[in-house]
């Protein structure tokens, strides 16, 4: 609008301002107008150098119905790398099942891998899993209150396991 009464040849000291204040008051203005957004940020994606450096796991569940050997959860855990998956059915969750899914699936087979990205559930916050973390040297980060695609690969792997 601004540009169509500078083209038009008007001018005065006040042109912007005026503009602006009717611009911001007008109805027609507010729904046609251009929406200005906020610039975008830099992304910082989820790279692994090597296989089995970062895992996303989660728990999927309770699953209803059971399976027929009473299972209702899955925990699965997937490579960010290679996009290997490892998952097990649990009747019932508990920081000795995630300990010991996550050292007889990854660290006996791969290594110990530096960083494991989780939802915040407090299985994953347990002082067993605490400890370990800190005698291994793995830094886990949890993500964000719901909004799962923080975690976003293993989001798609449960999304194919289900």
């Amino acid at each position: 609008m601004k540009l169509k009464i500078k083209r038009l040849g008007y001018y005065w000291p006040t042109l912007i301002d005026d503009y602006m204040n009717t611009a911001k008051h007008c109805h027609q203005c507010q729904v046609h107008g251009v929406v200005l957004h906020q610039p975008p940020n830099v992304l910082h994606p989820t790279i692994a150098s090597w296989p089995f450096e970062r895992l996303g796991m989660d728990i999927i569940g309770p699953i209803d119905p059971p399976s027929a050997r009473g299972h209702r959860f899955i925990l699965a855990a997937t490579d960010y790398f290679s996009k290997w998956a490892e998952a097990i059915p649990l009747r019932n969750v508990t920081s000795h099942h995630v300990l010991k899914f996550f050292c007889d699936h990854i660290v006996y087979r791969f290594d110990v891998p530096r960083r494991i990205i989780s939802d915040n559930r407090s299985i994953f916050k347990s002082t067993k899993i605490n400890s370990f973390v800190r005698r291994h040297n793995i830094d886990w980060r949890y993500s964000t209150f719901y909004y799962p695609r923080t975690n976003g690969l293993a989001e798609a792997f449960n999304k194919t396991l289900v």
